[in-house]
Formats: C-alpha cells, sequence, structure tokens
C-alpha cells in the first residue's frame, strides 16, 4: 500500500513535510528513517520507502530542505546544489530533522520504539551520525557523500553500521574507500562493503547510468536484516 503525506513538527519552530508508509498488521515494528540524496524525497525515494513498508517495517522519509528549497528536485535542476550548501553547515542542521522525524515516529501506534536511519548519497552521514547522537540504533549509508568527515564520529559507536559503495564512485575517491576498508578490522559491529564497476547513484531507478539492481538487492537486504535485529519490544534512546 502506498504511503502518505504528514507533517512533523520541528522542534526548532514550524513544520516540515515527511512521506511515511506503514506496514499492514497490527505488530509492533521497527522504523527505517530514509535521509534522501539532494533530489529531496522524490519518486524513487518513495519507492525505497514502500519496499520498507511492505516487508513489515514503518518507512519515513523528512524533507531535509525545508529550509531552503523544500520538496523532491528534478535531476536537472540547479536547486539542487545551491539547498545543499553549505554541505557540512546543511547537514549539521539536518541533524535536529533527523530526531524530530525519530520522535514522531516512535509515536506511531505501530513503533517498537526502534529505528535505524538509512542514508543516500547527501544523507549518508546520518548512517554514522543517527546511532552517534540522535538516538537511532542503527545506520546504512548507500553512496554516502562527505563520509571522510565523518570517520572520526564512528568513534565511541557501538550500534551496528554498515557502508555500501561501488568502486567507481566518484563522491568516495580511493582514499576514502580504503580509510573506510579499514574500519571494521577495529570495529566488529561496522560492515564495508565495495562493489567493482559501480557508480555513485546506484540506488536510484531514475538515474539510469548508474541504477545497479544486483547491487540494490544486496543493499535491501543487508538493511531488512539490520531492521530484523531490531524486532521485539526495546526502550527507545533518547537523543543526544
Amino acid at each position: 500500500m502506498p504511503g502518505k503525506h504528514i507533517k512533523v513538527r520541528s522542534s526548532e519552530g514550524g513544520e516540515f513535510d515527511c512521506y511515511l508508509a506503514t506496514p499492514d498488521g497490527g505488530g509492533k515494528v521497527p522504523a527505517i528513517v530514509l535521509a534522501s540524496a539532494v533530489h529531496g524525497v522524490d519518486q524513487d525515494v518513495r519507492a525505497i520507502a514502500d519496499e520498507f513498508a511492505a516487508h513489515g517495517h514503518i518507512a519515513a522519509a523528512p524533507d531535509l530542505f525545508w529550509r531552503t528549497v523544500p520538496g523532491p528536485l528534478a535531476r536537472d535542476d540547479d536547486r539542487t546544489k545551491g539547498r545543499a550548501q553549505p554541505r557540512l553547515e546543511r547537514i549539521r542542521t539536518g541533524e535536529a530533522d533527523m530526531a524530530d522525524t525519530l520522535a514522531a515516529v516512535r509515536k506511531l501506534p505501530q513503533s517498537n520504539g526502534r529505528a535505524a536511519a538509512i542514508g543516500f548519497c547527501y544523507g549518508g552521514p546520518y548512517a554514522i551520525l543517527g546511532p552517534k547522537r540522535l538516538g537511532y540504533d542503527a545506520g546504512i549509508s548507500c553512496h554516502g557523500t562527505q563520509l571522510i568527515d565523518y570517520l572520526k564520529d564512528l568513534d565511541g559507536v557501538t550500534q551496528p553500521v554498515c557502508i555500501i559503495w561501488g568502486d567507481q564512485d566518484h563522491q568516495a575517491p580511493p582514499e576514502v574507500q580504503a580509510a573506510y576498508r579499514a574500519v571494521p578490522a577495529r570495529m566488529k559491529n561496522v560492515e564495508v562493503h565495495i562493489f567493482p564497476g559501480v557508480l555513485h547513484g546506484y540506488m536510484m531507478k531514475g538515474n539510469q547510468k548508474a541504477y545497479h539492481p544486483e547491487t540494490v538487492r544486496f543493499s535491501m537486504t543487508r538493511a531488512l536484516a539490520i531492521l530484523d535485529g531490531l524486532r521485539g519490544e526495546g526502550r527507545a534512546r533518547s537523543a543526544a
């Protein structure tokens, strides 16, 4: 069943759009919050959220760009660049939105209080920041950008974190991939997967050049396995 658009109250004042997909059935289940690429919560992101819901999980995709240029944008729209800059500052600002979305999701009757963050491209850093200090129980990054700036944020994280790239990802050059390849040896909760010949943006069907069904299936399988580990009743952690 397709999801719906809801409003999430911002802890800083105002409210923002969020796409919410919920599973059939009445049991309590974990949630996953999708942090989009600069294109926003477009058809591709909504379809991924719907797929998570079809597998029995709550899925929410907040508009992280509501303060600048809200809504989904076409891939050739020049406004996608401006609304995500300065990049590190925008990501920091979006932490509040990810925390507020998590709080809203946890109020749903179907929520068991546990949640993972999954980030695509621009949203990739939230796979680390979510477990680090926003109250998330796990993080997954698919072709995440700017991750070298968050490598040190992994220190002290004990929740599951999964990082996935293609080795032809221009946003994750070899030195970045090498830095992350070294992490699992010292952190057993972190897994890093890098696939040969796969480009940046492989998760998005609308990116016809990069879309890679095999890597998409692997990424969804890993994300669903992590979510399955969050099933059952658990006490929600509060955001720091």
